[in-house]
């Protein structure tokens, strides 16, 4: 049963274990931006032996590049970008103890292993509903990596930030499950005809 939770974040593996493949959370509490260009600049760091630019034990990354903000707005649009184009690098940062991600599409088989193991979660905002979401963010200011713009690791406040669990920190795929529905009840159809 798909359910609406509230999701505090930053949070550890005991807020998450529960989050199943399919929920509908409100996101409230501290997220940070990162995009290709941040995630590079993050791994070769790590490569490096050098610290991160923020501690990323317990936190959130959302994927996106948001654009400017007028000048009585917070940020700009906000929506979610692929979320696959960082697979190469996300094992490495949930190893390092982040504990969630945000974006949109699918992710690699390698990227829903280090999930599992590391009872993270993979959570979708909905592509084009960029102007939307940036109303749940109430505050922003730039971590890391300025000179990249909207590419920079900004730090979020949000308060009921929409999205959906699709890889919950036991592996099921909210994705996969709803294909399998779709075409059950396609072929449920199909056969009352």
């Amino acid at each position: 049963m798909i359910s609406l939770l509230k999701l505090k974040i930053p949070c550890d593996n005991k807020c998450l274990i529960d989050l199943q493949a399919g929920d509908q959370v409100l996101i409230s509490g501290t997220i940070f931006t990162a995009r290709d260009a941040a995630h590079k600049r993050m791994f070769e760091a790590v490569e490096k032996g050098e610290d991160l630019p923020f501690d990323i034990k317990d936190q959130f990354i959302y994927y996106v590049g948001p654009t400017p903000a007028m000048p009585w707005m917070v940020i700009g649009s906000a929506g979610p970008t692929t979320s696959s184009r960082m697979d190469k690098y996300t094992p490495t940062l949930l190893d390092m103890g982040l504990k969630g991600m945000i974006g949109k599409g699918y992710r690699s088989e390698e990227v829903v292993a280090s999930i599992v193991k590391n009872k993270a979660v993979y959570l979708a905002a909905i592509g084009g509903t960029g102007a939307l979401i940036s109303r749940t963010i109430k505050e922003m200011e730039v971590v890391a990596y300025k000179e990249l713009g909207p590419e920079a690791i900004y730090k979020l406040t949000v308060e009921d930030f929409p999205a959906t669990v699709i890889i919950d920190s036991q592996g099921s795929d909210w994705y996969s499950i709803g294909k399998t529905i779709f075409n059950d009840t396609k072929n449920k159809e199909k056969t009352q005809s």
